[in-house]
């Protein structure tokens, strides 16, 4: 097809919408590697983790051989709210960088939760409320995942109790009101209303906090308390699972047109975002049915990837949750403050672990002030404020298509745009009063941190 039929805005009908979730993890050679429970460093059974998670996302947590899982009607029911999402080709951009590139983003921010968190959010809601539970504790650091799980459990009628990173709970108070809305608790974390948190406090009576003291806090309450589970927004297999529409819907819409991206581009924090995205490319790939360049661009700030160790650790910075292997910062390692954006977990998913260590993706850092550059170029020229988590993605491919400008390269760029940016306005006036800075960990931060990994053989 001539590129010249291409629309901006490619839309899939609702019959086009994906059936079921792809597990890449069934076309993985080496698979990623267990779970282990941190007492007696064995791998995690079902019964161990039913106490923690719901049972049926147990069952897809630990499923590696099954390709597909069917998505219950009611679910793609609710995704159809929202779902699908547009495949933007961005010729605007295009345009202003002058670029032989062409550039394609696959938008998740059209939902009030304002990011791609809503697709895990109420798979987990709706396997809870199926399992008769009251309620679920869950983390968010910039607040996406909250605001989506408070807006999944709302629909559900079930109740919601969030640990929001403290310096998030700061600076982001409209996005606390959202999830108030929803009906949802909030919690400044680490608070004083759990023993872990008291603990974190104790120790560090000045502390921002971090994702992983969040879930610390969460996975306390959910095992605690009796009908409650934890749920978490981000590096667990079910998550990258459920998180999967976005690629299988993406690489759909881009087989309408005959488009084969050759750069595919995510944005890196835990993962959910980046495996849903790459998914069926990195599946292609595995299979040896195509081949892609896969880019994951972490922040300069929490660089889990390019300068982590790939080791088994904890979870959670209270060292409460299962081990995982993945690359990691140390779970005792809190992220600066002056981080502006999400992408603040100290490990990365076990699932994307396993093929960066395999040499199948590449990884990137970035520092913020450049992040918010491409941030606000991309809003003057695509008319889109984007977050500042999907703005880790926009500077790469921004970068990628000056590359191809300057020789002559004619690459089709793919990258996910996660989610708006207007709960993150006190970013975004810190970058355009000039007062934004960027810090990166020394190697002797990194370093101290590392050195608290648990010993496993």
């Amino acid at each position: 097809m001539s590129e010249n039929k291409i629309p901006y805005k490619i839309y899939l009908s609702e019959d086009e919408m994906p059936k079921a979730w792809y597990n890449l993890r069934a076309d993985m050679t080496n698979k990623p590697a267990p779970l282990l429970n941190p007492g007696t460093l064995r791998p995690m059974t079902r019964e161990e983790l039913d106490g923690v998670f719901c049972d049926e996302l147990v069952k897809q947590e630990l499923d590696d051989t099954t390709p597909y899982f069917e998505i219950p009607q009611e679910i793609r029911d609710f995704y159809k709210m929202y779902r699908p999402s547009p495949l933007v080709r961005a010729y605007c951009l295009e345009e202003k960088l002058q670029t032989p590139a062409k550039i394609y983003y696959k938008f998740e921010g059209n939902n009030t939760s304002g990011s791609h968190k809503l697709n895990s959010a109420i798979a987990q809601a709706y396997y809870a409320k199926k399992q008769g539970l009251k309620g679920v504790p869950t983390e968010t650091g910039a607040g996406q995942w909250g605001t989506a799980l408070s807006m999944a459990c709302s629909y559900l009628g079930l109740d919601c109790k969030v640990y929001m990173v403290k310096c998030s709970y700061e600076q982001k108070p409209f996005r606390r009101e959202v999830m108030r809305t929803y009906g949802a608790s909030v919690t400044p974390s680490p608070s004083n209303t759990t023993a872990v948190g008291r603990k974190i406090l104790a120790e560090h009576p000045d502390t921002t906090g971090s994702l992983g003291c969040a879930i610390s806090e969460a996975v306390e309450v959910a095992t605690s308390h009796p009908g409650y589970r934890y749920v978490l927004g981000s590096v667990l297999n079910q998550v990258l699972l459920h998180q999967s529409v976005i690629g299988l819907e993406c690489k759909t819409a881009l087989d309408k047109y005959g488009v084969k991206p050759d750069v595919i581009i995510g944005c890196a924090g835990g993962g959910s975002n980046l495996g849903g995205l790459i998914a069926p490319f990195m599946g292609e790939k595995l299979r040896g049915e195509a081949d892609y360049r896969f880019i994951a661009v972490e922040p300069a700030s929490c660089p889990s990837l390019t300068r982590g160790k790939y080791a088994y650790d904890f979870c959670d910075t209270g060292m409460v949750c299962p081990l995982a292997k993945m690359y990691t910062l140390g779970s005792g390692f809190i992220p600066s403050a002056n981080h502006a954006g999400g992408l603040r977990y100290h490990g990365m998913s076990s699932t994307l672990s396993q093929l960066y260590a395999d040499g199948y993706m590449e990884a990137t850092s970035v520092e913020q002030t450049k992040v918010f550059e491409a941030a606000e170029y991309f809003a003057r020229v695509e008319g889109i404020l984007p977050a500042p988590e999907s703005s880790h993605a926009i500077r790469v491919a921004i970068d990628e298509a000056l590359k191809c400008k300057e020789t002559g390269e004619e690459k089709t760029i793919l990258f996910g745009l996660t989610g708006t940016g207007y709960f993150d306005l006190v970013a975004y006036q810190k970058f355009n009063d000039g007062a934004m800075t960027d810090y990166i960990p020394t190697d002797e931060d990194i370093a101290a941190s590392l050195a608290q990994l648990p010993k496993v053989e």
